[in-house]
């Protein structure tokens, strides 16, 4: 036995997800609409020519495309590590839920959504959210893009001081206030009393988006996000790992994920770049029959949700640079896994997630050029238990 490493490239579908109908996201294929559009010339902004992802192509993400699509992108080669294709099970397309069914919990019932309605929040709830957490007033108070909303209402929140909060195709109800003005703890504080009253009604999870600025063109949001998410209500893939005697560190977002629970240690809080570089420390210095999870959100954050091809692209190459990094500190009996949590197709309508099916790429020097075909969500923590032997708990 060695280490497990699991790594979620955060909405890197591969299409084909035979449910996409339900959610209008018929024919969403992130990956596929990058790979094509870099064929094509037309993601050539900071980057130019074929999609060059070497390392992932040699683990198997073309052919594991090709397995949920039936088609063959282009400017693909062998494959020497083994690979599947993932199909959601649970409902929904968000990350939390993603993330709760590939460490073993489905949810087949799913969590609640905001109709898009202005106000679209009850008024109940939000009377209530108004009183406990003394904030007179709130903006926005609708479905919107993050960073557009913020550009509108971010001017009007400065003289006011009203928190602006708004949602999504997503089960979230989302705070964005002035790091400065309305300040960092308060707003923490006005997410926890949020969740409290907010989970009643089943949303899923409060994200507290901080952001800093003095005018619509200046204002950006800053890294210090912080997501209060209700934990799966059964032990999943991390909390085993605790009560095995061993240590699950997160990587990323993760913590924020599990609701602060089956985790040993945590960072988070800044670019995937440093996250990568920090994921390879904590790896090193592992012991056998840890796992180590981690989640790179940037693809979702700052390309997929954005529309951004070429950006996504770049985002990828510059990852797949990385990953021989990631190879050489391996021992031969570690195990390695690289999947995704949904799509977010930069080429599709709109700005949410897509329901896709994702990649699931291992290296282990006991799994060479291995296809497993289609397989569940839950079946990528199910492989790791069995490494990890972590069926008795």
């Amino acid at each position: 036995m060695g280490k497990a490493i699991l790594i979620v490239l955060d909405s890197l579908g591969i299409g084909g997800a035979p449910d996409a109908s339900i959610y209008n996201d018929e024919g969403s294929n992130t990956f596929g609409s990058i790979a094509l559009a870099c064929s094509n010339g037309t993601a050539d902004i900071g980057r130019e020519g074929a999609l060059r992802v070497p390392n992932l192509e040699y683990l198997g993400i073309y052919s594991a495309a090709r397995v949920s699509t039936g088609l063959t992108l282009p400017n693909t080669n062998s494959t020497i590590g083994s690979y599947a294709v993932a199909q959601e099970r649970s409902k929904g397309k968000d990350t939390p839920t993603g993330h709760h069914e590939i460490a073993g919990f489905t949810d087949p019932i799913g969590w609640y959504t905001f109709p898009e309605v202005i106000p679209v929040f009850p008024k109940k709830q939000m009377n209530k959210l108004i009183h406990t957490a003394n904030i007179v007033g709130v903006l926005g108070n609708k479905h919107a893009s993050g960073e557009e909303i913020i550009k509108e209402c971010g001017e009007d929140h400065l003289n006011s001081g009203y928190p602006i909060v708004y949602t999504s195709a997503d089960s979230v109800l989302q705070i964005a206030a002035h790091e400065q003005v309305f300040g960092l703890d308060r707003l923490y504080k006005t997410c926890k009393i949020a969740a409290e009253i907010f989970n009643d009604l089943r949303v899923q999870r409060i994200i507290a988006r901080p952001f800093l600025g003095e005018t619509k063109e200046e204002f950006f949001r800053t890294k210090n996000r912080k997501d209060f998410i209700l934990p799966p209500p059964i032990d999943t893939l991390c909390d085993k790992v605790i009560k095995s005697g061993k240590k699950c560190f997160g990587v990323g977002k993760i913590s924020d994920i599990f609701g602060h629970r089956g985790i040993s240690a945590s960072i988070s809080g800044m670019s995937d770049d440093k996250l990568f570089d920090e994921m390879i420390n904590i790896i090193i210095k592992a012991n056998v029959g840890d796992l180590i999870f981690a989640n790179f959100v940037e693809f979702d954050t700052l390309y997929g949700h954005r529309r951004d091809l070429s950006g996504y692209a770049r985002a990828l190459e510059k990852f797949d640079k990385k990953l021989p990094k990631l190879f050489s500190i391996l021992n031969r009996e570690d195990f390695l896994v690289i999947t995704a949590d949904h799509g977010n197709d930069p080429s599709y309508p709109g700005t949410d997630h897509t329901r896709e099916q994702v990649p699931v790429l291992i290296k282990n020097h006991n799994l060479i050029n291995k296809c497993y075909g289609l397989i569940n969500f839950s079946d990528i923590g199910s492989l790791l238990e069995n490494f990890l032997g972590l069926e008795k708990y």
